[in-house]
């Protein structure tokens, strides 16, 4: 597992890492909240009325923390955070290893922008609940999301004894195009 510096992330995954003591954790910055600087620990409320927040909410590429950081940094950052231990989980496990991050709202949100090949100006449309799961699943070729912002169950997302054919992941498969599926 890997963990925002933040303490609610840490608190986060006590329940698991109690479950799992053999489990490591790896505090990461990287995937730590954005510097909001001047805005830290100001509320929502008192902040509407900043200028600021119309950019941070429409244009967030050109939207930078007064004392703080900019959201680009922030996705650049969190990004390479996470292609960076995806690579070393598979060098050290393989490719079908499952690994966990745990980090924050935005941060989740950026990074799920990079995987869709989106801008980072549409990354608000994204929406993720507070202890939810979003899964990624990294290729040679591309990302693919898995889940987003989900609550139900996610044993789907646990390896398969047998792995499926390699092509299954990149899109392969015996799928009917256009779907099919119950169709008559």
């Amino acid at each position: 597992a890997v963990c925002s510096p933040l303490q609610r992330c840490q608190e986060t995954l006590a329940p698991l890492l109690a479950a799992r003591p053999g489990l490591p954790l790896h505090t990461d910055e990287r995937i730590g909240e954005c510097h909001y600087g001047d805005w830290s620990g100001r509320k929502l409320s008192e902040l509407a009325d900043e200028p600021l927040m119309k950019i941070v909410q429409q244009h967030p590429s050109a939207a930078a923390f007064p004392g703080g950081e900019s959201m680009r940094t922030m996705q650049n950052r969190a990004v390479d955070a996470v292609r960076e231990w995806n690579a070393r989980i598979e060098e050290e496990h393989g490719a079908d290893a499952v690994f966990l991050m745990c980090s924050h709202g935005d941060v989740i949100k950026s990074v799920v922008a990079d995987a869709l090949g989106m801008h980072l100006d549409l990354f608000q449309r994204i929406h993720v609940d507070p202890c939810s799961v979003t899964a990624i699943r990294y290729t040679p070729t591309r990302p693919f999301l898995l889940r987003l912002g989900d609550t139900g169950d996610l044993a789907p997302l646990i390896p398969a004894a047998a792995p499926p054919a390699e092509n299954a992941a990149e899109g392969g498969g015996n799928a009917v195009v256009g779907g099919g599926a119950g169709a008559a």
